[in-house]
């Protein structure tokens, strides 16, 4: 099992792309994100995504 193998969560579900508006707000900074309105869940924009997985990396 390679480091990459132990800490990604690439098998994670994650909503579907939109095509375009309207799009979901984030619920944390209530920013757009790329997924579509009409998604049940939680979205977040491309930054608190980013931050969300600097948060969950491994940490050595």
């Amino acid at each position: 099992m390679s480091d990459e193998d132990y800490c990604t969560v690439a098998r994670a579900a994650r909503p579907p792309k939109a095509e375009g508006p309207p799009y979901a707000e984030c619920v944390l900074c209530r920013e757009p994100t790329e997924y579509p309105e009409s998604y049940k869940g939680i979205t977040l924009c491309p930054s608190c995504e980013w931050l969300e997985a600097q948060r969950a990396a491994c940490s050595g």
